[in-house]
């Protein structure tokens, strides 16, 4: 007859230690991410007011940064021709630097010729609204019985002169020319110091998982914005020509600048079809005899991007570069509120970046973690270990 033994009495205190010690750790690891969310917040808000007053400093970076993820490539594949890396890194700097002169070149000669027909068109604006205003002039005559039962005592406003556009140009255009040289400098040795970057990641890190994941993140990040800047390139190189030639069906003066700047602003989502809407409305009214024919342009150009925006693009982009809308507004808000209009230029590359940066280390579970789930998807204690074998 076989005896049974009794259990050990210090099993259940064993088990017991284990889960206090499984306790103490979720709960240090959720205070360390509270502490990390913190510190993140803080920096979301404070980084505006550091990075807007050392825009002089931050801003060649950032831009000087954003140039070698997008030219890198460019320069691999010249690299890849024999050309030596200087030269490659050089030549590839060159011609972005080219592109960009001929597509301000297309917008502003034209701009300048069309300067002279300003003041007319501004006049005929004027009476294009004066019209408007006679028509809906019982608004007015409401307005102003509502400010005659208000009191309005008719106080005197106090206007400060502002200094005039050509004088801001005139105070901006030493600054603006320091920064695009340091800009170019600081790309072109980012550039030509890519290839020590990626030795350094792959042969100076101690375990080798690291070494491949870091030269992954790199990888990922260069394709991604890279891939994303030329696709988009390309297309609204074809917006611009649609544009082009569609003002010149419609008898719009200077059709290529319309077209160089169609191409320029849709690289801001969802405002730089606004303003290029805002902008061929203002046009159009001026110089066209009926406000309904001076509309023609702008209705037609919305026509277009409705096409390209809701087919053409997402359909050659594909959902590897799908972005949630309100991210990308909060971005362009973002950076916007911080340099302004090159900031928002930088707002949609800057967001690619951290957006494949955090598909590789996980994204926070902001929401998750207000409920108590850990602030990252993948937790130690939501997997089990790679090295623990399933019970058999």
């Amino acid at each position: 007859m076989s005896e049974t033994q009794p259990p050990e009495p210090n099993a259940p205190r064993a088990d017991t230690r284990r889960s206090r010690r499984l306790a103490f750790a979720e709960q240090e690891l959720r205070l360390i991410s509270s502490l990390v969310l913190l510190i993140g917040l803080g920096l979301f808000f404070a980084l505006p007011f550091v990075l807007s007053i050392g825009s002089v400093v931050f801003l060649p970076v950032v831009t000087a940064l954003v140039l070698t993820v997008i030219l890198s490539p460019l320069a691999d594949k010249l690299n890849g021709w024999g050309l030596p890396n200087a030269l490659a890194s050089i030549t590839a700097l060159l011609i972005f630097f080219t592109i960009l002169l001929l597509a301000l070149a297309l917008i502003l000669q034209p701009a300048i010729a069309l300067f002279d027909d300003v003041p007319d068109m501004v006049r005929r604006v004027m009476s294009r609204f004066s019209e408007l205003r006679e028509r809906f002039a019982w608004i007015a005559t409401i307005n102003a019985q509502l400010a005659a039962l208000m009191n309005d005592d008719g106080t005197r406003e106090v206007v400060l002169a502002a200094p005039s556009l050509l004088e801001q140009v005139a105070f901006a255009t030493p600054s603006l020319i320091i920064e695009t040289i340091l800009t170019l400098l600081m790309a072109y040795f980012m550039i030509e110091a890519r290839v020590r970057l990626r030795q350094r990641l792959l042969f100076g890190r101690a375990s080798f998982g690291t070494s491949i994941k870091a030269a992954r993140v790199l990888r990922e990040v260069q394709d991604r914005v890279a891939a994303y800047i030329l696709t988009v390139g390309w297309i609204n190189a074809l917006v611009g020509v649609v544009v082009a030639l569609g003002a010149w069906a419609l008898g719009v003066d200077a059709p290529i600048m319309w077209g160089g700047l169609a191409a320029l602003l849709n690289f801001l989502p969802y405002v730089g079809p606004i303003v290029m809407i805002a902008l061929l409305g203002l046009f159009g009214i001026g110089t066209a005899d009926t406000i309904v024919l001076g509309l023609i342009p702008a209705a037609a150009y919305l026509a277009l991007h409705t096409v390209e925006a809701n087919m053409v693009t997402p359909s050659i982009l594909g959902a590897r570069f799908t972005m949630n809308p309100v991210l990308i507004l909060i971005a362009l808000s973002y950076f916007t509120w911080i340099w302004g209009f090159f900031g928002a230029l930088l707002s949609v590359p800057i967001l690619l970046m951290l957006t494949a940066l955090f598909d590789h280390i996980g994204r926070p579970n902001l929401i998750g973690f207000i409920f108590g789930e850990p602030l990252f998807a993948s937790s130690l204690f939501d997997e089990p270990a790679a090295s623990e074998a399933p019970p058999k």
